[in-house]
C-alpha cells in the first residue's frame, strides 16, 4: 500500500538529515536522499510525498534533540556555567565533521543546520520558514527561562528576553565565522566575551 513505510524511518530520516546539513536544501535531490538512506526513491516519495516533507520531519527530530540539550544545560545552577556549556555545545556542534556523503568528499566541518538551511534562497517556502522560526525561538524560550531565574536576573546588564535574543542572534554569525576561520578558540573567546558583557560579577 502506498504510505506505508518498508523501512526503519528513524534511522532513514537521521540520515536524510546529514544528507541536508552537507549539501544544504536547494542541492540535494531525493536520489541522493534514496541513495543516503538505502530506501528506493518511488517508495520515499511513496512514503513522504516530496523533499520538502523529508526535510521537516528529519528537522523537527534534529530540533527536538538540540533543545532537550540546551535546556539540560541550562540546569545548571550558575548562570555563567550555564551560558559556558550552551556555548561548548553550539561550537562542538557547529566544527564537528560532516559525515562524507561519497568516498570522493573532503572532510570538512559541519556549521549548523539551521543558519545553512535559513540562507538557502530555494529553502524560503513557509513551511520551512515556519520550521526555522519555530527552532530559533524555541532556543530562545530556553534560554529566556534560564535567565529569568533570580541567580541570573540579578547579574543581567539587560532584560531576560533581550538577553536571549541577543544570545540566538550572536550564534548564528559564530556559524559564520567558523565557516571563515576553522577553529574553535576564537569563538570560544568570543563567547567568553559576551557572558562577561551579559552578567555582571557576584
Amino acid at each position: 500500500m502506498a504510505g506505508i513505510k518498508q523501512f526503519n524511518e528513524e534511522e532513514a530520516l537521521e540520515r536524510a538529515m546529514h544528507v541536508f546539513w552537507r549539501r544544504g536544501y536547494g542541492a540535494t535531490s531525493m536520489q541522493e536522499l534514496a541513495q543516503a538512506t538505502g530506501v528506493l526513491r518511488g517508495s520515499l516519495y511513496n512514503a513522504y510525498g516530496d523533499k520538502q516533507a523529508i526535510f521537516l520531519l528529519a528537522f523537527a527530530r534534529y530540533q527536538r534533540r538540540y533543545l532537550e540539550t540546551v535546556r539540560g544545560h541550562m540546569q545548571l545552577r550558575d548562570p555563567v556555567g550555564a551560558l559556558r556549556a550552551y556555548f561548548d555545545y553550539v561550537i562542538k556542534s557547529m566544527s564537528e565533521l560532516a559525515p562524507a556523503l561519497d568516498d570522493t568528499a573532503a572532510p570538512r566541518s559541519r556549521g549548523c543546520l539551521t543558519t545553512k538551511i535559513a540562507t538557502d534562497e530555494t529553502a524560503m517556502d513557509e513551511p520551512v520558514r515556519s520550521a526555522l522560526r519555530g527552532m530559533l525561538e524555541g532556543l530562545g524560550q530556553v534560554l529566556e527561562e534560564r535567565l529569568s531565574a533570580p541567580d541570573a536576573v540579578a547579574r543581567l546588564r539587560l532584560p531576560p528576553p533581550d538577553a536571549a535574543r541577543l544570545l540566538v542572534t550572536f550564534t548564528r554569525g559564530n556559524v559564520v565565522m567558523e565557516r571563515i576561520y576553522h577553529g574553535t578558540e576564537q569563538l570560544r573567546a568570543t563567547a567568553e566575551s559576551l557572558i562577561q558583557l551579559l552578567l555582571k560579577d557576584e
